[in-house]
C-alpha cells in the first residue's frame, strides 16, 4: 500500500491527541490523527471520565431521593433498570463521541482508526480492518494515554475482579463489592455503587484516603462514606484473591479470609506504551515506564513528542490538552512550555474535592510559610438551602505577600467552583482582590469571597479575629 505524506501525526484520539490534532490544523497543518479504538474519545471520555459522571449524576438522583423526606417530600422506592441505566449512559458517550468526531472533519483531519507502531522515527505502521497503512510524517506526538493498573496476584481472569472500566459497565450491581484503592476512582466508583444498593467496603494501604488532598477537605468524604460504605480500612492490603465458586476470595495480610460478589481493583494507572515500537526511535522512557520529555513536551527522538498519560504527572484530561497546545506551539515554532502551569484536580465523590495550586499540606513538608484562611458552609445560607452544609473553602496564601497560592475546596460543585482559584493563582492575584470582588448572593462561589474576608478578619457571615 502507498504511504501518506503528512506534517503531523498524532497517535491516539484521546483529549490529548484530538485536541493537538485540532490544534494542529487550526494553524494550518496537515494532520492525521491515529486512533486504534472504533470511536475518538479516548478512555475519559470511552470509559472513564464522561461515564462515570453520568453514573455519578444517576446516583446522585438516588440519595437525593432519599434524603428529601426531610423537606416533607417523599418518593416510593427507587425501582432500577439496569439496562435503560447502561443505554442512557452510552447515549451520552456515542453523543460526545460522535461530536468529536464531526469537529474532526470540519477542521479536515484525517482520522485513521488502527494500531499505530514506529517503523523508524519518521514512519508510522497502523494495522487497519484494510491492511497496513504507512504514514511518513515531519513530526510525531504519541497520546496514548494510559490503563488501569492490574497487579499479578489479582489478575486471575476471572471477570467478577473488575478494573474501572468493567466497573463502568455496570453488569450488576453486586451485594458485596470490595474496593482495592481509595484514590478519586476507588471512592467514585464506590460511591455509585453504594448509591444503586451495594455493600461496599474499600480496603486503603495508606493512612487515608485521596492522598493528595488535605485532610480536612477530606474529612467530609469519609465521614459520608461511614455512612454510605459498609465499611473503609486504612493501612490495610490485600495479599492475594482466589476464585471460589460465583465469589472471590479475598486474603488480606495478616491472613485474613473474606468472600465478595465481586471486587474493583483501583490502584493506579500505567502506560500504554507496550508495543507501539519505541525501541525503533529515540524516545526514552522511565523506570516506570512513562516517556521522558522535556518543559517542551519533546522526547529525545526531535521528531517526535509526547502528551498527556504516557509522559506521567498529573493523569488528567486537562493536563493532556494543555500538554497538546504546547506540543503544537513548539511544533510551530512559538515559543511555549509546560512550566509553572496550575492545574486543578477534582474527585466527584460525595462531597466533591477540588483543589489547586499549593497544598496546606505540601506547604508543610516543603517548609514554605503559608496562612491558610477557612470558610465552613456551615455558614453558607445557599449551603443551607439544600442541606449540604458538610463542605469548606479554603486559600492557602504567603503571609508577605498575601497572594493566593493554593485553593481548596470540599463540598457539592466543588469541581464547578475550582476555576476561580486557578484564574486568581495564574494571575498572581492577593486575597484582598478576591475579597473585593463582589459574588452574588446567595450561591456558593461566595464562600471564596467570604474565605478571603476570613483573612482580614471581617467576614460578614462567621465571626473570626481581626489580623493584626
Amino acid at each position: 500500500m502507498e504511504s501518506i505524506q503528512t506534517q503531523i501525526v498524532v497517535v491516539g484520539g484521546g483529549p490529548g491527541g484530538y485536541a493537538a490534532a485540532f490544534y494542529a490544523a487550526d494553524k494550518g497543518k496537515k494532520v492525521i490523527l491515529v486512533e486504534q479504538e472504533p470511536h475518538l474519545g479516548g478512555t475519559c471520555l470511552r470509559v472513564g471520565c464522561i461515564p462515570s459522571k453520568a453514573l455519578l449524576h444517576a446516583g446522585k438522583m438516588i440519595h437525593e431521593a432519599k434524603e428529601s423526606a426531610n423537606r416533607g417530600i417523599t418518593f416510593g422506592e427507587p425501582k432500577l433498570e439496569l439496562a435503560k441505566l447502561r443505554e442512557w449512559k452510552r447515549s451520552v458517550v456515542a453523543k460526545l463521541a460522535g461530536g468529536v468526531a464531526t469537529i474532526a472533519k470540519a477542521r479536515g483531519v484525517q482520522v485513521l482508526h488502527g494500531r499505530g507502531h514506529f517503523e523508524n522515527s519518521t514512519t508510522l505502521r497502523v494495522e487497519t480492518e484494510a491492511g497496513q497503512q504507512f504514514i511518513n510524517y515531519e513530526q510525531a506526538i504519541i497520546a496514548v494515554g494510559s490503563k488501569s493498573a492490574m497487579p499479578k496476584a489479582f489478575d486471575l481472569g476471572n471477570p467478577r475482579i473488575m478494573t474501572s472500566t468493567e466497573a463502568l459497565e455496570v453488569e450488576e450491581v453486586p451485594q458485596d463489592l470490595l474496593i482495592v484503592g481509595g484514590g478519586y476512582i476507588g471512592m467514585e466508583l464506590g460511591t455509585v455503587y453504594a448509591a444503586l444498593g451495594s455493600r461496599v467496603v474499600v480496603v486503603e494501604a495508606l493512612p487515608s484516603i485521596l492522598a493528595g488532598a488535605d485532610p480536612d477537605l477530606v474529612r467530609p468524604v469519609a465521614k459520608y462514606a461511614e455512612k454510605a460504605f459498609r465499611e473503609v480500612r486504612l493501612n490495610t492490603k490485600v495479599a492475594k484473591m482466589a476464585t471460589a465458586g460465583k465469589q472471590i476470595k479475598v486474603i488480606f495480610e495478616g491472613g485474613k479470609e473474606e468472600l465478595y460478589d465481586r471486587v474493583l481493583v483501583s490502584v493506579g494507572r500505567v502506560p500504554n506504551c507496550s508495543d507501539l515500537g519505541l525501541e525503533s526511535t529515540k524516545v526514552k522512557r522511565d523506570d516506570k515506564g512513562f516517556i521522558k520529555v522535556n518543559p517542551r513536551q519533546q522526547t529525545d527522538d526531535p521528531n517526535i513528542y509526547a502528551i498527556g498519560d504516557v509522559v506521567g504527572g498529573a493523569l488528567l484530561a486537562h493536563k493532556a490538552a494543555r500538554e497538546a497546545r504546547v506540543a503544537i506551539e513548539v511544533i510551530a515554532g512559538d515559543y511555549s512550555e509546560f512550566t509553572d502551569i496550575i492545574i486543578p484536580a477534582v474527585v466527584f465523590t460525595d462531597p466533591e474535592v477540588a483543589w489547586c495550586g499549593l497544598t496546606e499540606a505540601e506547604a508543610k513538608a516543603k517548609n514554605i510559610p503559608v496562612e491558610v484562611a477557612k470558610f465552613p458552609w456551615s455558614a453558607s445560607g445557599r449551603a443551607l438551602s439544600f442541606d449540604r452544609t458538610d463542605g469548606l473553602t479554603k486559600l492557602i496564601v504567603d503571609p508577605e505577600t498575601e497572594r493566593v497560592l493554593g485553593v481548596g475546596i470540599c463540598g457539592h460543585g466543588a469541581g464547578e467552583l475550582i476555576s476561580e482559584g486557578v484564574l486568581a493563582i495564574e494571575m498572581g492575584a492577593t486575597v484582598r482582590d478576591i475579597a473585593l470582588c463582589i459574588h452574588p448572593h446567595p450561591t456558593l462561589s461566595e464562600t471564596i469571597m467570604e474565605a478571603a474576608e476570613v483573612f482580614y478578619g471581617h467576614s460578614t457571615h462567621t465571626f473570626t479575629r481581626k489580623k493584626a
